[in-house]
């Protein structure tokens, strides 16, 4: 039986679209309206849909909200990517143990929103990318996989940066590939 998979991201979305042209994507889930991720899924086809938090009296209302949408359309997966959100408890126990991150570090190294900048910060010679699975921690889920990104002695931040998404947009779709989710 095919997985469904929901992709959720906040921004640009260039990961999902990476999965987007390789993998059947069910819907795709952004928290912000003015959110480019979206304008990607009107161009591939994909159904998009965005609740913003201050809509609703709390995270807890906002996040059963999400539950209830992605149960209507059958989700199997959710693959967070560039998602900005932490996930809070309403929404990990719905997809406990069903819900993937990648990261942009070789976890445990680097957690948070800022794992390419921290990197760089600590002029460290390697980082990498992480895909883990969510639980309550920020970044501290059982990691499925990882790829080491050199950091070059001629690289800019800029650098660096380009060839850590370029091993997000491998990693990912092998990880999927592991995980069983049907290619299109």
């Amino acid at each position: 039986m095919a997985k469904k998979i929901a992709v959720f991201a906040s921004g640009n979305g260039s990961n999902f679209q990476v999965i987007a042209e390789q993998f059947k994507v069910e819907l795709v889930f952004s928290d912000r309206r003015d959110a480019y991720v979206l304008e990607r899924a009107q161009k591939l086809g994909v159904r998009a849909v965005t609740f913003e938090l201050k809509e609703f009296e709390t995270k807890a209302a906002y996040e059963k909200e999400i539950v209830q949408f992605l149960d209507k359309h059958d989700i199997d997966l959710i693959c967070l990517a560039g998602y900005m959100k932490i996930v809070g408890p309403t929404l990990l126990a719905a997809y406990e143990g069903r819900m993937i991150n990648i990261h942009p570090a070789y976890l445990p190294e680097f957690p948070g929103a800022h794992g390419i900048s921290d990197a760089w910060q600590a002029g460290v010679d390697q980082s990498g990318v992480t895909v883990h699975w969510v639980d309550s921690g920020v970044d501290t889920g059982d990691i499925i996989q990882q790829m080491r990104v050199s950091r070059l002695a001629s690289d800019t931040i800029e650098d660096f940066e380009t060839r850590i998404h370029k091993a997000e947009y491998q990693l990912y779709p092998e990880v999927l590939d592991r995980l069983g989710v049907d290619r299109k």
